[in-house]
């Protein structure tokens, strides 16, 4: 799940912010530009790659994103994407049981993964003297992934106490899941990535090897390798262990779309919390439409940071919440335009909505100041530069805007967008997204006789 605190086309920035030794930044008035050097190529197979090379340390970034997320999932069956997260991890033909991790270890590799509705992705971090290992392992499991019954119920169990940890026991994955759900009731979009617990009780064998089968194919991914490569060795090594792997025929289904709605939404829930909890949310534009761009700078000077108008007015001067912040997350389908705030034991949670969303009232008729706006551009921007700083961020900002956008190339323009969005712009998408009619409520109460 992504980070709730961020602002977000920051979806494009969340996972992009570590990222840059060669970036090279010009600034003045009209012109802002990023730029290093990149290769892509396609392998016959439909495998898209991107290589770039950065010899400042002895290291390289690997990461291999497939193009299925807790979308491509159907009722009865959620969860099935995440948990591939973890079955990729436990073994394949040629890595069988703990080889895998053992190997890894042992050569001073490390790796994860993580899950969102649109994506899977997996990455290492190694010497860049392991490079042709991770690539014998990585090309194996792409393919010849082992499922087995036990491995399987293993899994399942270590996820749904994921799920215990992350959703059940923690209110603001409940109120979250909430929000998610109450938003979306048509499109996949509406079942959370972890899934739920009876559905992941109820996945077997065939259900996930049918899954493996029908997404894990080189011509549905995207591997990116940076770092201290040598080009020419990295694409022998490329042919030796990807080339081979067959392509599969992948199945065009469109995915159902969100309908607009038309009336305002609430939900109430009951949660052992000490004090209420209010999420206001708002459909918007998906991933790279210009209304995103000025919707991520609304959210920095509604609910970004202490200087922030809710937090300076409902922490600061009227002290009726303890913490509150608003965000925009950009998917690729769709977007959410969310305000999170903590009430302060004793305040009035309707009090608290009603002055939420004056302020948005008062953006709608009067818009922001050229103040606002530049400071809030101008922390998006330090914020992407300041990110841009590491090997590993490169590689995940690359295949980010590969996977989103179906380019890389749109992360070296980012920076010129923000800054063309102008105050009307602002104005123009609180009143176009942040209407009464569209907003989703959710009311976190504290379970009844609690203090």
């Amino acid at each position: 799940m992504i980070k709730k605190g961020k602002t977000a086309m920051k979806l494009l920035l969340v996972l992009m912010f570590s990222l840059i030794q060669s970036v090279h930044l010009q600034a003045d008035d009209s012109h802002l530009n990023i730029r290093f050097p990149v290769e892509k190529m396609k392998l016959d197979n439909g495998l898209t790659v991107l290589l770039y090379k950065d010899d400042s340390a002895p290291l390289v970034e690997f990461q291999t994103w497939f193009k299925v997320g807790s979308k491509h999932e159907r009722p009865g069956q959620t969860g099935l994407a995440h948990l591939f997260e973890h079955m990729m991890f436990k073994g394949s033909k040629n890595f069988q049981g703990n080889a895998f991790e053992q190997i890894l270890l042992q050569n001073g590799i490390t790796n994860n993964a993580f899950t969102t509705r649109d994506y899977t992705a997996y990455y290492e971090k190694l010497p860049s003297t392991k490079l042709e290992i991770v690539m014998a392992i990585e090309s194996d499991r792409m393919r010849n992934l082992i499922i087995n019954e036990e491995m399987l119920r293993k899994e399942i169990e270590v996820v749904k106490e994921e799920r215990r940890m992350r959703v059940d026991n923690n209110p603001d994955g409940q109120i979250y899941e909430r929000m998610i759900s109450t938003t979306y009731k048509v499109s996949p979009y509406r079942w959370p990535v972890i899934g739920y617990m009876k559905d992941l009780d109820a996945l077997t064998v065939e259900d996930c090897q049918k899954f493996y089968d029908k997404y894990y194919a080189p011509n549905n991914a995207i591997l990116v390798i940076g770092g201290d490569i040598d080009l020419a060795k990295t694409k022998k090594l490329l042919n030796k262990y990807y080339a081979p792997i067959k392509s599969f025929p992948l199945e065009k289904k469109d995915l159902a779309s969100e309908p607009e709605q038309t009336r305002p939404r609430t939900s109430n829930i009951r949660l052992d919390i000490s004090s209420a909890k209010l999420a206001l949310s708002y459909r918007g534009p998906k991933v790279g439409e210009a209304d995103a761009y000025a919707l991520d700078v609304l959210a920095s000077v509604l609910g970004e940071g202490a200087s922030s108008r809710l937090y300076s007015d409902l922490v600061y001067k009227k002290q009726a919440v303890t913490e509150v912040y608003a965000f925009f997350n950009s998917m690729m389908d769709d977007g959410m335009f969310a305000i999170f705030a903590n009430i302060r034991p004793g305040k009035s949670i309707a009090r608290v909505r009603s002055n939420l969303e004056k302020h948005i009232l008062d953006i709608q008729k009067k818009g922001i100041t050229q103040k606002e706006l530049e400071k809030a551009v101008n922390r998006i921007q330090t914020d992407y530069v300041r990110g841009l700083q590491t090997i590993g961020a490169k590689t995940k900002a690359l295949v980010l805007n590969e996977m989103v956008l179906g380019d890389y190339e749109f992360l070296f323009s980012d920076l010129t967008r923000y800054s063309s969005v102008t105050k009307e712009d602002v104005q123009k998408v609180a009143n176009r997204y942040l209407q009464k009619e569209s907003q989703v409520k959710v009311q976190a109460l504290p379970v009844k006789g609690k203090k």
